[in-house]
């Protein structure tokens, strides 16, 4: 249950018009608010009242949130503006460039920075001095001639730790990156007229319309067809900023020509497998998105990655990977079914799949080690183990699929997982 803080009835009576700067905040911060919610919201806190703390908190976010990924950015945004009467000044301090040792800096909550943004709307921050002195007025001069660009620290920066403009200048670069693939050569031979190999059937049926006379011998060589791209993405509450960010780059991929994909498939799982790929094919990526949230219901739910690994072996993996395709597992492995159920239905996506690279985010940390029973299950039964926490990560992904022997961290954390 969400935790509330004292209320009190603001003194120069202006309730309505703090109702309307919150919801205003909210928008900001990404929730869908109209002024006819903002009414709505006025109105049942008139007929629930102000007497009672709980009553208010639960009427707003009755009214404000219709998603669960929307209760984090209101409960921040609710506990700064209608707690601390100087939230203003703690925001500013938020937003400020700090320098502070590596060891003792703590990640900001997931969704502070980006509250903390709404309720400024654009303030501008405290002036700093010019040049930074210490305590004997010593002025003390930085180079920043190495410092890395804006968009070079975005590249690296996780997912998680986005700001709302962060996020939305990396969805930008999302949209610019491409995945190109190689063609795969198959057993099937074309005509070819540089090729090696000759073809006798053609050879003699030319003959016989010249009246038996050969008078030119044809050739074929192995014909190539492009693969098929499947994407298994995990929208669980500890996948969910990371799942936007990937779809966001999928939607670009699905979207792009000339990349050489036959096709692009997606899916969602949490508690159960949800098939977007009809969603991905709308040209405008928040049109996308919002239909693909839509239809599916499990965002920030659970994850039952066995159960929902089973349903798409026995429903969809004979439609989407009958060609070749390379499948793309994003999940943090973190699961709530089965270890055997889980192994057995990821063995079984392994040998239908012409290449299975399983992307997690919990590889950002170099001290990520097997220890979870849906990792240890998982590993075995994947060609390519890869980070997915960053715009540089999703860059990499590229080599991982050109590279038939890219392996990214599996033969690290096997050998971990057989010690």
């Amino acid at each position: 249950m969400a935790r509330y803080t004292e209320l009190s009835i603001p003194e120069d009576g202006k309730l309505v018009d703090n109702i309307t700067h919150f919801a205003r905040a909210l928008r900001r911060a990404g929730l869908p608010i109209g002024p006819g919610r903002i009414k709505a919201a006025i109105e049942a806190v008139a007929v629930a009242g102000f007497d009672r703390k709980a009553d208010f908190y639960w009427v707003l976010h009755a009214v404000f949130v219709n998603r669960p990924e929307e209760r984090q950015v209101f409960n921040q945004i609710f506990r700064l503006y209608w707690r601390d009467p100087r939230y203003l000044e703690h925001m500013m301090s938020m937003l400020l460039p700090a320098v502070r040792n590596v060891a003792e800096e703590k990640a900001a909550e997931a969704a502070a920075k980006r509250a903390a943004e709404a309720l400024l709307d654009g303030a501008d921050a405290p002036d700093l001095p010019d040049s930074p002195k210490d305590k004997d007025n010593t002025e003390i001069q930085i180079d920043a001639s190495q410092t890395a660009s804006g968009e070079e620290r975005l590249r690296t920066l996780d997912f998680e730790q986005m700001s709302t403009d962060e996020a939305a200048q990396a969805r930008r670069m999302l949209a610019r990156l491409s995945l190109p693939v190689k063609p795969i050569t198959i057993r099937r031979l074309r005509a070819d007229p540089r090729g090696r190999k000759p073809d006798w059937r053609q050879t003699m049926r030319a003959g016989v319309r010249q009246g038996g006379e050969v008078t030119r011998l044809y050739h074929r060589s192995q014909a190539t067809r492009w693969p098929a791209l499947v994407v298994l993405c995990d929208i669980s509450g500890s996948m969910s900023q990371y799942s936007r960010m990937v779809l966001h780059f999928v939607h670009a991929v699905a979207n792009r020509q000339g990349q050489g994909w036959a096709k692009v498939h997606a899916f969602t799982f949490g508690t159960r497998l949800t098939n977007i790929t009809r969603h991905l094919r709308t040209r405008d990526v928040d049109s996308a998105l919002n239909a693909a949230g839509a239809e599916a219901q499990d965002w920030q739910g659970g994850t039952r990655i066995g159960g929902c690994l089973r349903a798409f072996n026995v429903d969809w993996s004979r439609r989407v990977l009958g060609q070749g395709a390379v499948v793309l597992l994003i999940s943090d492995g973190l699961d709530r079914d089965d270890p055997a159920l889980l192994a057995r239905e990821m063995e079984r996506l392994h040998l239908s799949a012409r290449r299975l690279i399983w992307l997690n985010p919990l590889l950002r940390w170099d001290s990520f080690a097997p220890r979870a029973r849906g990792v240890r299950a998982m590993l075995p039964h994947v060609d390519a183990f890869r980070a997915a926490h960053s715009i540089a990560s999703l860059e990499a992904l590229a080599d991982a699929i050109s590279d038939p022997k890219d392996r990214g961290e599996k033969a690290r954390l096997m050998a971990l997982l057989s010690d």
